[in-house]
């Protein structure tokens, strides 16, 4: 979710895309502690080519986990094909080699951990990136994914309960104020229904 959300409304009408440049695709990677090699890790061209490659597939492939419901309107005209995306995703979590490494303190549980053979921190990173995307789209949380429709909003959201619409409470605001205001503006000008009279 936190690749994807890399595109976001900006507040102010339009959209901010976090890895539109390397400086910021770093900010971004060093922000994400639970990523391996992520923690002082510097972007450069070609990582940030490879981390938008799996965002792009990611995003394509939660506009079909959605649909019918309409995608994220901010990347809705720019999507790949849905083939294209599940290639591309796993092409990306197939360069990392990986061998799964059961570790089991003599006090505690025990505890899987993926041991790589890649020395590229880049390939780790875009591997795991993808490898992640794998997980949640394979797995039960899949079928919560929404696209949020509140105005000026692009994110992707898992429904946490029944009556949720929006990702967050101030996106539920913004629509509830949209739809208020169609509503005055179109009983106004006589496109909506009559205003009750006192």
């Amino acid at each position: 979710m936190e690749l994807a959300s890399t595109i976001r409304h900006d507040g102010e009408g339009g959209v901010v895309d976090d890895l539109a440049t390397v400086r910021g695709t770093t900010r971004w990677i060093q922000q994400q502690a639970g990523l391996p090699s992520a923690g002082g890790l510097v972007a450069d061209e070609e990582l940030r080519d490879g981390i938008v490659g799996v965002r792009r597939a990611v995003r394509a492939l939660f506009a079909r986990v959605v649909s019918p419901a309409p995608p994220s309107p901010a990347d809705a005209h720019l999507l790949m094909p849905a083939a294209e995306a599940l290639d591309r995703l796993n092409a990306a979590a197939a360069r990392e080699l990986v061998a799964p490494q059961l570790d089991w303190p003599a006090e505690g549980a025990p505890a899987a951990r993926l041991l790589s053979a890649e020395d590229d921190p880049h390939v780790r990173l875009v591997a795991a990136l993808a490898r992640d995307a794998v997980d949640f789209l394979s797995g039960p949380e899949r079928e919560q994914l929404r696209a949020c429709h509140a105005p000026r909003c692009v994110r992707y959201f898992i429904k946490s309960h029944g009556r949720q619409e929006w990702c967050r409470p101030s996106c539920g605001n913004r629509a509830r104020v949209a739809r208020h205001y169609e509503r005055t503006r179109g009983a106004a000008t006589g496109e909506g229904p009559p205003r009750r009279e006192p």
